[in-house]
């Protein structure tokens, strides 16, 4: 085939042998690899956790090449230990090298320096609030005893679908973060699936809960400046849509904060809040008497199909208060990872303690508010409804006032966190077309305009109460469902095992659900619409 020649010496032209293969000539000096620049967000990445991928200017390859033929007749091949960072075959490598720099540009992936302390600060701010409240409203239909198993069911199989995507986070084999929930389902079910089945509910999941914080902090912020002020204040109050205007400004305000990890002290604030005064609000119902008069039998309709979906809209009111599953995998990119650290560890630390702290504050307030008000718990507002109206009178006006403050401190931490990632949905819009980052301005104008977008919303919709089982029916494959199907398709689990079964009965029992509970959300605002008053927030 070819000579090798030596320079101080004559030709001499090799015996061909059909057992070994030719030798390719190595050139006497091999150019130092150029370094492969990377946004500075991305040097935690999985994909850049093997240092020779950064070649720093000093480091040279040996002067001296070996020319020597290999002893084996195959020739081995060595894969560079910056194309594995997590053991991968050299096939898939060429993945890893693919770097993305929009992630650099986007609020959830600007920064990657979170850790188990901040999980925890987003996941109780995400897991725990509003939605608590109106929990007990579930149980004036379900009773005691289905109204704790469907609780605790829906608990158990929520934690269990958590621990499924901080597991698929990150392909082991090829190294990838997902760093959001569409970007996984595409991986699995393709784009033009994941859009159908999965962006109207992530979207809707983010601007729904939005809109409910909106109608929660303005509402409360009435009640806040009606405790504060006394029965004998003179001063004109706002108008509820102007109360709802003051929660919105406030929130387009402290929505200005650049990313998912600079708003954790949010999230920490929002935690503590919402501990508080759910603390506070179950256990001053219960040292109270119970009221005169209330009865624990479930209200039902007089028709047998109003009976079933009032059953399932309060089943889609549980699921409801367990959403905030489309920002696993948004909390856990802000943590940086590698193969020895990877980030699925910290993550789930903090997630265990955070669903502990949840789970000693939704159950108390669940059982002991129904326990404190039974069927007198009105439907819109839930518990913190029945809380002013029936223990206003016997309450210090200072525990009012606070319990009000708590609730609309947690209503505006808990906004930046389901807003953040519509916020990056909008900047990767233009960050895509304009291959560049967004400028402050255009920042500050896409965040306001989603802020008073969900303010419009809010002012429209009369109660949360009406909308709590269709938001949760929709939110409920995103929180039970999609994830079992993407651990069948990235893990594989053996055909027939335990696993496999388990997660194909608990994903299409997800899916089963979901359609229920919307149909059911559905015929439950279209029966009291003329109880309504749209655009007339009280």
């Amino acid at each position: 085939m070819g000579e090798v020649v030596d320079a101080n010496s004559t030709p001499v032209t090799p015996r061909p042998n059909a057992n070994s293969n030719p030798v390719t000539p190595r050139p006497a000096s091999v150019s130092p690899t150029p370094p492969i620049s990377a946004p500075p967000s991305q040097f935690h990445s999985p994909s850049l956790s093997r240092s020779p991928l950064l070649t720093p200017d000093h480091i040279v390859p040996s002067k001296t090449p070996r020319n020597s033929t290999p002893r084996n007749a195959t020739p081995r091949f060595r894969t560079p230990r910056f194309m594995t960072p997590l053991g991968s075959p050299l096939r898939r490598a060429l993945q890893l090298t693919k770097l993305d720099p929009q992630d650099a540009w986007l609020p959830i992936t600007e920064s990657r320096n979170g850790n188990a302390w901040y999980a925890a600060f987003h996941c109780l701010c995400s897991g725990i609030g509003f939605q608590a409240l109106v929990l007990p409203v579930s149980f004036t239909v379900l009773g005691w005893a289905w109204g704790i198993i469907a609780l605790t069911v829906a608990f158990a199989w929520q934690l269990y679908t958590f621990y499924l995507l901080v597991q698929l986070h990150e392909n082991t084999e090829t190294g990838i973060r997902y760093s959001r929930y569409l970007q996984i389902m595409s991986a699995n079910f393709g784009e033009k699936k994941a859009k159908w089945l999965g962006l109207f509910p992530i979207l809707y999941l983010s601007i729904g809960t939005c809109v409910a914080l909106n109608i929660i902090g303005g509402s409360t912020s009435k009640l806040f400046f009606q405790t504060v002020c006394g029965q004998s204040c003179t001063v004109k109050t706002l108008t509820p849509v102007e109360w709802y205007l003051v929660f919105a400004s406030a929130a387009v305000l402290l929505s200005q904060l650049p990313n998912l990890n600079s708003i954790a002290g949010v999230s920490l604030i929002g935690s503590i809040t919402a501990v508080v005064y759910c603390t506070i609000m179950w256990m001053v119902s219960v040292n109270k008497d119970r009221l005169p008069g209330i009865t624990y039998k479930p209200v039902r309709g007089p028709k047998e199909v109003d009976r079933l979906f009032e059953v399932l809209n309060s089943l889609g009111i549980i699921a409801f208060a367990f959403r905030g599953h489309n920002l696993v995998l948004e909390i856990q990119a802000t943590m940086p990872s590698s193969e020895k650290h990877p980030s699925r560890v910290p993550m789930w630390k903090g997630a265990k303690a955070a669903y502990a702290v949840i789970a000693a504050c939704l159950f108390p307030l669940a059982i002991g508010g129904f326990w404190a008000y039974g069927q007198r718990i009105p439907k819109n507002g839930g518990l913190q409804s029945a809380f002013y109206a029936y223990r206003r009178s016997d309450t210090s006006e200072f525990i009012m006032g606070l319990v009000s403050l708590l609730i609309i401190i947690n209503a505006l931490s808990s906004f930046q966190i389901y807003a953040m990632p519509m916020f990056d949905e909008l900047e990767s819009i233009f960050t895509k077309r304009m291959k560049r980052p967004c400028q402050w301005w255009l920042r500050i104008i896409l965040r306001a305009f989603f802020g008073y977008g969900v303010f419009f919303l809010a002012v429209a919709i009369p109660s949360i109460g009406s909308v709590g089982g269709l938001v949760g029916g929709i939110s409920l494959p995103v929180t039970l469902a999609y994830p079992c199907f993407m651990w069948l398709r990235m893990k594989k689990p053996k055909k027939y095992g335990k696993m496999w079964y388990l997660n194909w009965s608990l994903g299409i029992t997800g899916l089963i659900l979901s359609v229920s509970f919307m149909a059911a959300g559905v015929y439950v605002i279209k029966e009291n619409d003329s109880k309504f008053e749209w655009f007339k927030p009280k």
